[in-house]
């Protein structure tokens, strides 16, 4: 048994497949994120899209360096960092989970006092890549445009933006919403100058983004429990927030669902509609403690070391190295 990532190695295995296991015992998905990784590099292929090469070579090789102790950690791998490829939004997924809650931590310890709320911004469902596209240039202007309103701006101390796009899988629309983690002052919630309900943020969403319909909006404050230690605090109150805005932008079960006729237009359409596109920002404190943090791009950095943590392997004893098998479909442990 091989387990990675601050964990213990068991060499007594004679098993050849790689095996990833977390303390708790629960298995690290490489095989079913390489797999799900493949099918969509088959619909690349299909669509003669230039990235299906690349995507093919995602996670092909793993390199684990162990210490002497046991502890084991991805030390080398290439990642293609497709928006869709399933492999590298797993990846993401985690590295951003991590970064936030470092973030999220700083910004505690700075502005104790301040309050955190969770806010959900959608648009009505758009047909197409084309659609998808040019909906979410404007979504994220909009979101730019409302945070600069006055209001918004009074008491904002700084957030967190990741955008998702789901498919529905009746009508084959899609859907785009944007959560968002906001840290406010306590003003914020002293009297109707300062606090904004969820009809008043509606209103200012359908401003910002020119609508001559009612969007959806959702917003809810996190449960305030100042009292608790901060590490409490983080963890019962936040981080469940942290989590939802860390989630996959897109979902490989909206287009690997063994339809291939159905997979490739999706396929096809999500790729036009995300090409180039940012689906992850911070503003105002997080941004500036995530530049402080010196955090890099989740998005388009790192996939290896994603707990950020690069130099806590001590007293290197070797390394293994797993490599994908095609024909097997999973990871064998090279000699």
């Amino acid at each position: 048994m091989y387990i990675q990532e601050n964990n213990i190695i068991d060499c007594s295995s004679k098993s050849t497949t790689l095996s990833d296991k977390k303390k708790n015992g629960e298995e690290r998905p490489w095989r079913e994120k390489k797999i799900a990784s493949v099918a969509y590099y088959e619909l690349l292929e299909i669509l003669t899209l230039k990235k299906a090469e690349r995507v093919s070579l995602c996670g092909d090789i793993l390199e684990f360096d162990v210490t002497t102790e046991g502890e084991m950690k991805l030390a080398k791998a290439w990642f293609c960092k497709s928006s869709l490829c399933p492999m590298c939004n797993w990846r993401k997924s985690m590295k951003l989970s991590v970064q936030a809650t470092k973030v999220v931590t700083e910004v505690i310890r700075q502005k104790p006092n301040a309050r955190w709320l969770f806010l959900t911004l959608t648009l009505k469902n758009v047909y197409g890549g084309e659609q998808l596209d040019n909906s979410l240039k404007e979504m994220a202007i909009g979101f730019n445009r409302l945070m600069k309103y006055k209001k918004v701006q009074k008491n904002m101390v700084g957030f967190m933006r990741s955008t998702e796009v789901t498919v529905n899988s009746k009508d084959g629309s899609y859907n785009q919403h944007m959560h968002v983690l906001l840290s406010v002052e306590s003003m914020y919630f002293k009297n109707s100058d300062n606090y904004i309900d969820q009809r008043e943020w509606t209103s200012l969403w359908q401003k910002a983004m020119k609508l001559e319909y009612v969007p959806v909006v959702h917003i809810e404050a996190v449960r305030d429990k100042r009292k608790k230690e901060l590490s409490k605090l983080l963890l019962t109150d936040v981080q469940s927030a942290i989590q939802e805005t860390a989630k996959y932008s897109v979902k490989d079960s909206d287009y690997l669902t063994g339809n291939q006729e159905r997979d490739l237009e999706v396929v096809q359409d999500l790729e036009t509609g995300l090409h180039r596109k940012r689906m992850i920002s911070y503003g105002g404190l997080l941004k500036q403690v995530h530049k402080e943090l010196n955090l890099d791009d989740a998005e388009k950095g790192d996939l290896v070391h994603v707990d950020d943590e690069k130099d806590d392997i001590q007293k290197k004893a070797y390394s293994i190295v797993a490599k994908w098998n095609w024909r097997q479909k999973n990871y064998y442990l090279r000699s």
